[in-house]
């Protein structure tokens, strides 16, 4: 990523797109009180230095996928081809190499037991240099990055006219055709990319990608994320937590610490580690206060780990829908 100076128009369509990944930019502009064309030159600068992008995610939960969280212990000579490997996945997000270069953590969706066994009980245990692996099941996240506080600049008032509709999933599963599947794809790379480009992949009119695009996203199964590195926006100090929380108090916490601004992501997990979050930091200070203040005051924390993220290999990530 190259270094570039955010001005407070950078900053407004940061916060715009975390919003709505898809919101025009002319609606951006109203907002902010600058051209159209100013808007798209900010975001075609911002997204060819790297800093930016947006990804349309699949929501693996509205199709029966499971999501996990890993930490995958290993050698420090292999810790960096490792971390690649799992990157270069197309079921892994927010891949982090942590702590000493001996570490790695990240999310993965699964959508059947059969590729859920193949990684954990067969690809990363036959990996000589892996010592160890554990597997947290994700039950539920009460935090996600598009909520982050660190993106906000606009004010309510000026938020409140880009939020798109809530969604309104339709209950039981949900079943995805070759066209859901084909538009997937593309906005998996780009979750801009245009309705003329999705309508040419999926074979049918502009109108009817649209309209299908909408459902997707309206039933809960399509997010837009914004994926822009912390550091970029002030926040260059990142650290993995792993907290043993008290069981009747697991909610309540995971919740109060959803309300942080620090937090980008807090999930409710399985094992003896019940509560994995991303705490995002301007500097060592600021998580030294972090720690010793805010989370010191939940007392229902019993154990605390912090992994502090040396190197980011992948962020957020959109998955492709198997058959």
């Amino acid at each position: 990523m190259d270094t570039v100076t955010l001005d407070a128009t950078d900053r407004g369509l940061i916060h715009a797109l975390q919003i709505d990944g898809r919101v025009s930019f002319r609606a951006v502009a109203e907002v902010l009180g600058v051209s159209e064309n100013t808007v798209a030159r900010r975001y075609r600068r911002l997204r060819s230095t790297g800093l930016l992008r947006v990804v349309g995610v699949v929501n693996g939960v509205r199709l029966g996928y499971t999501s996990w969280t890993l930490r995958v212990q290993c050698t420090p000579d292999a810790a960096g081809s490792i971390a690649s490997a799992l990157a270069a996945r197309p079921d892994t997000s927010y891949v982090h190499l942590l702590s000493g270069g001996t570490e790695i953590s990240c999310n993965v969706q699964t959508p059947t037991a059969a590729d859920r066994n193949a990684l954990l009980l067969d690809k990363l245990p036959r990996t000589s240099r892996v010592t160890a692996v554990s597997a947290h099941l994700l039950l539920r996240a009460t935090a996600l990055p598009i909520t982050w506080a660190g993106s906000a600049w606009l004010t309510e008032e000026q938020a409140r006219t880009l939020r798109p509709a809530p969604t309104s999933p339709a209950a039981g599963p949900v079943a995805l055709d070759e066209q859901d599947r084909a538009l997937l794809h593309v906005l998996a790379r780009d979750g801009r990319a245009s309705y003329a480009e999705l309508a040419t992949v999926a074979c049918n009119a502009d109108s009817t990608v649209k309209r299908r695009l909408d459902a997707l996203r309206r039933n809960g199964i399509l997010t837009f994320i914004v994926d822009v590195a912390p550091a970029a926006l002030g926040f260059p100090t990142e650290a993995r937590l792993w907290m043993s929380v008290q069981p009747s108090r697991l909610s309540d916490v995971a919740l109060a610490m959803a309300e942080h601004p620090e937090i980008s992501f807090a999930a409710m997990t399985t094992g003896p580690s019940n509560l994995v979050a991303t705490v995002n930091c301007r500097d060592a200070e600021d998580l030294c206060r972090y720690l010793t203040k805010r989370v010191a005051a939940l007392d229902a924390i019993r154990s605390i780990e912090t992994a502090p993220v040396i190197r980011t290999l992948k962020g957020a990530a959109g998955y492709l829908p198997t058959r």
